[in-house]
């Protein structure tokens, strides 16, 4: 170990920023390794159709349980399991996670708004186009998003990332750091021209401080997790009255 402690505390933070990229690395490649092999396999056994609506779901689902478990193997091999601080939300916290979901939705549209002012649009996420009938698609999406898409990606974004960043660095870099990886994460799945994609990667990096600042306020990785579901849901919402 060196004697400088300039170069350990410099030598800690680069030790903190690579584990939590790879903590990211290590999550796709999980999800990918049983993603289409197990939608592959639910559409062998005739559970879905290739290219149907349930196909898409099963796809969507098993790429967030992947990442649940790269999370859970990440921990298990870092003996870092407290960085996964969730508890039931109080009267507070759930007061909290209502005003974040609208707080995220109407900066959403905001941006859009400020976006279009300047004739800017940002791209399309792809998460969003049903293969199929969008009304069943919408519907349970709504639920997905939920139960496993916001609670999942905060674990990994929020839990793991920015809260293993957190240990070497002051809270703002953290949280900079941890929404500028989810916000790149996003950029393979929006479709559009490149200032477009750049533009909701960009939009999607303001969001993830918001719930990156929101884990710092609570300590709870429920709330942003809650909030990003909530997020997601509203959205669905939407695309489902327009669906209808």
């Amino acid at each position: 170990m060196s004697d400088d402690p300039l170069a350990a505390a410099i030598g800690e933070r680069l030790f903190r920023v690579t584990s939590a990229l790879f903590a990211i690395v290590f999550a796709l490649l999980v999800a990918s390794a049983i993603t289409q092999p197990g939608a592959d396999l639910a559409a062998t056994l005739g559970l879905v159709t290739d290219g149907s609506t349930g196909y898409q779901l099963i796809r969507t689902v098993l790429q967030f349980v992947g990442f649940a478990l790269a999370v859970a193997g990440y921990l298990a091999i870092t003996d870092e399991w407290e960085l996964a601080r969730f508890s039931r939300p109080d009267r507070r916290e759930a007061a909290i996670i209502v005003g974040g979901g609208v707080l995220l939705f109407a900066f959403q549209y905001g941006a859009l708004f400020a976006l279009d002012q300047v004739g800017l649009s940002t791209g399309q996420n792809q998460a969003v186009v049903p293969a199929g009938d969008p009304v069943p698609y919408y519907l349970a999406m709504i639920a997905v998003s939920l139960a496993v898409v916001g609670p999942v990606e905060e674990l990994l974004f929020r839990g793991v990332v920015q809260g293993g960043i957190r240990r070497a660095f002051d809270a703002v870099p953290a949280v900079l750091v941890a929404s500028l990886a989810f916000g790149l994460i996003h950029l393979p799945a929006v479709s559009g021209t490149l200032v477009e994609q750049w533009a909701y990667v960009g939009v999607v990096v303001v969001l993830g401080s918001v719930l990156g600042a929101l884990y710092e306020w609570t300590d709870n990785v429920l709330v942003p997790g809650l909030v990003h579901g909530i997020y997601n849901a509203v959205t669905y919402v939407v695309l489902l009255a327009q669906a209808v």
